[in-house]
């Protein structure tokens, strides 16, 4: 499988989307407390500057708590990473191909 790359100018609604159809699960994006509006961007839901030109890049290979620390400690965002029908977390411990 492809990297999959989330860069600052990208909408959460087209993040989201590309999460579920790259792996199969759902991803749950934060602005502090809330749920992020679908409408914003990354990079405004941001806590750290993105630098022009920054991206992360995650496989299908990766582990779903390594994945959303990347994110945490890149952008200062937080995700959770749930199953497809979004009814539970995902096991941190499970690889990001395990979701479908």
């Amino acid at each position: 499988m492809a990297d999959f790359d989330i860069t600052g100018n990208m909408l959460i609604k087209s993040l989201k989307e590309d999460f579920k159809k790259e792996f199969g699960g759902t991803l749950r994006v934060y602005d502090g407390r809330s749920l992020a509006n679908d409408n914003d961007t990354v990079g405004s839901v941001a806590k750290k500057t993105i630098k022009r030109g920054s991206e992360v890049r995650a496989n299908s290979n990766l582990l779903v708590r390594t994945f959303e620390k990347s994110l945490k400690d890149s952008y200062g965002i937080r995700v959770e990473v749930a199953t497809s029908d979004n009814s539970k977390l995902a096991d941190d411990n499970c690889r990001l191909r395990d979701l479908k």
